[in-house]
């Protein structure tokens, strides 16, 4: 069941750039009610302000792999205060707290600040012209 593994590196690019594509409209949609929110779901201002623009502006350069591993680590770190405070004290579970996608976005973002940005990204064209120079 090796059949991917030569795609590897392209694979977990392709995770990272889809990861921060999608985290990108939870910000927008604070930040700039696009696509709108939910009819009845009125957010604090502090998640507005603070989980906004880390999640559109992080997302963005976890996509495009541009301070990959520190954006990622803010944006884990966004998603498991996120977990905690809105879903984890609601029931035990995740499936019954609705808490699965934060949970999954903190240990997919966990795993990309480990990695690194890897193909496709800016942090890897900087460092092969850094090599280059």
């Amino acid at each position: 069941m090796s059949f991917l593994s030569k795609y590897e590196s392209h694979v977990y690019a392709l995770l990272r750039v889809v990861a921060g594509f999608l985290f990108i409209w939870y910000g927008s949609m604070k930040l700039f009610n696009f696509p709108a929110a939910p009819e009845g779901i009125v957010m604090p201002a502090f998640i507005v302000w603070i989980a906004g623009p880390i999640e559109f502006f992080g997302g963005l350069l976890i996509m495009l792999g541009l301070f990959t591993r520190p954006m990622a680590f803010l944006a884990s770190g966004l998603m498991a205060v996120a977990y905690w405070m809105g879903h984890g004290t609601q029931a035990l579970l995740p499936i019954v707290n609705k808490g699965d996608i934060a949970i999954l976005y903190c240990f997919v973002f966990l795993f990309i600040s480990a990695k690194g940005a890897g193909l496709w990204s800016v942090d890897n064209w900087i460092e092969k012209k850094k090599v280059e120079n």
